[in-house]
């Protein structure tokens, strides 16, 4: 994973709203999708790309996909932010 990938990811409001979801615990495609008034298609690319930039994990069970957050890179992501914070204070 690379940042570059996932501050792409994270410039769509919709895919921000799907991380917003997420943070509630793991969701399947489904239920995801019936969050918008979009084609169930759009939604996995949305989805596809949260997956490539490592912000999301994905499983399988029977027909069903099932997404939650990958919290260590959002973890990471986030303890990069907060070191522009300490360069500040110092």
């Amino acid at each position: 994973m690379g940042f570059q990938e996932s501050f792409r990811a994270l410039s769509d409001p919709t895919r921000r709203e799907i991380l917003q979801l997420l943070k509630n615990g793991r969701m399947s495609a489904g239920e995801i999708v019936s969050h918008f008034q979009m084609t169930g298609a759009t939604i996995s690319h949305h989805l596809s790309v949260l997956k490539a930039a490592g912000l999301v994990d994905v499983e399988r069970e029977g027909k069903y996909l099932y997404y939650e957050l990958n919290l260590s890179v959002v973890e990471e992501i986030m303890a990069w932010f907060a070191g522009f914070a300490k360069e500040d204070n110092q």
